[in-house]
């Protein structure tokens, strides 16, 4: 009997193109891995003719694509004796910086919008142990805040502005392309804060500069001297990233930044993005674009997904879907393209925004056989 390797997470998997010191205590949760998963479903009631995938990152390990980068940052802040991290979270981040801290062994204090936090996200950070500090402001408050304390406090921020964020981000684009034997010709995220653009665009990239048989190209993220070889598929394009925002959370879309974005899509409420001016090159680089979407068109595909791909993700994911199936329908993505769009939460981090658009019926009846039949009958016919 043969045995598949044992998976130990995204670090172990691509140490040759990470910052990781050899001798590194790695802190990780088995994070990576996650599903790309072709849609059947979707595709036809728009009628097109379009290979369609969405890379399932709730499926890792506290359930958003966080985990990839903060198994980076506390592993990194760990090497460098940190006692604790620090971080400003609309829940997401809160909860990945609460599981790897807890994991280390180390403390974490997240900084959270008081009432503006799903509440699958802070039972997550309350569950592992942060110190939870809840501030009459938003993310964007709590931003200036975090770097404030950290510039005279002995705590690691680990938000996006951490460079090893990123560095872990980047390894879905390396599973990605691992997985189809080539980059996609279009790539939908969702963009709040614009470190997860960044940093698929980062490993795209270098899969770029760097793939198995030393196919080049050029990037102003490496400017030609990628530092990472060998390895990987062999990929010598990249795709076109298309960014997507709430638009009452719009400052790509408005061309500023903006103060009190408004949102049902929580992950993504943030008008002041921290990766603001390597988001723009992403775009630029890449010749994609950035969009906007509704709260309506959001929770649409949030719901459509579900009902027609059994696939439950969080609002601010949607949204990848959601601008995917607008530009495909338009034409702006071309029949017969090959597209990946980023899930970047599970659908339980918002239990309330779920449960309050279902339309799933709940029948109540006597425990009795009878009575079964006929309201299994009942939704047959």
């Amino acid at each position: 009997m043969s045995f598949r390797p044992r998976y130990t997470g995204l670090i172990e998997r691509y140490r040759d193109r990470l910052p990781v010191p050899d001798d590194a205590r790695i802190i990780s949760l088995g994070e990576g891995d996650t599903p790309l998963i072709q849609l059947h479903n979707i595709p036809g009631l728009m009628g097109k003719e379009v290979e369609l995938y969405v890379k399932y990152e709730g499926l890792n390990p506290t359930g958003s694509f966080k985990d990839r980068g903060m198994t980076m940052a506390v592993t990194k802040a760990v090497a460098d004796g940190a006692r604790a991290i620090i971080c400003a979270s609309t829940g997401n981040t809160s909860a990945s910086a609460a599981a790897y801290a807890a994991r280390a062994g180390i403390r974490a204090f997240v900084i959270i919008p008081d009432g503006k936090i799903a509440q699958g996200k802070l039972a997550q950070a309350m569950m592992e142990g942060a110190v939870v500090i809840q501030i009459r402001g938003n993310f964007d408050d709590g931003m200036r805040l975090v770097k404030q304390v950290a510039a005279e406090s002995p705590v690691t921020i680990v938000n996006s502005i951490n460079p090893y964020r990123l560095q872990g981000q980047k390894t879905v684009a390396f599973e990605i392309m691992d997985e189809l034997g080539r980059a996609p010709d279009y790539h939908c995220l969702p963009v709040g804060n614009a470190g997860n653009i960044t940093a698929h665009w980062i490993g795209y990239s270098e899969y770029a500069c760097t793939g198995s048989k030393g196919v080049t190209g050029a990037c102003t993220f490496c400017d030609g001297q990628c530092p990472f070889v060998g390895g990987g598929a062999v990929v010598g394009t990249r795709p076109k990233l298309a960014g997507y925002q709430a638009s009452g959370a719009a400052p790509f879309l408005r061309g500023h930044m903006i103060d009190n974005p408004e949102t049902v899509a929580t992950a993504i409420r943030i008008g002041h993005p921290q990766s603001w001016d390597f988001a723009w090159k992403a775009k630029e680089e890449s010749g994609g674009w950035f969009d906007e979407c509704s709260d309506a068109e959001i929770l649409a595909a949030q719901k459509l997904l579900a009902e027609k791909e059994g696939i439950f993700c969080e609002p601010a994911s949607a949204i990848s879907v959601a601008g995917a199936m607008r530009d495909i329908r338009s034409g702006r993505i071309p029949e017969d393209s090959c597209v990946v769009c980023t899930l970047t939460g599970h659908g339980l981090k918002d239990p309330d925004t779920a449960i309050a658009q279902s339309t799933a019926p709940v029948v109540k009846i006597e425990a009795e056989l009878g009575q079964v039949k006929r309201a299994i009958h009942d939704h047959l016919v």
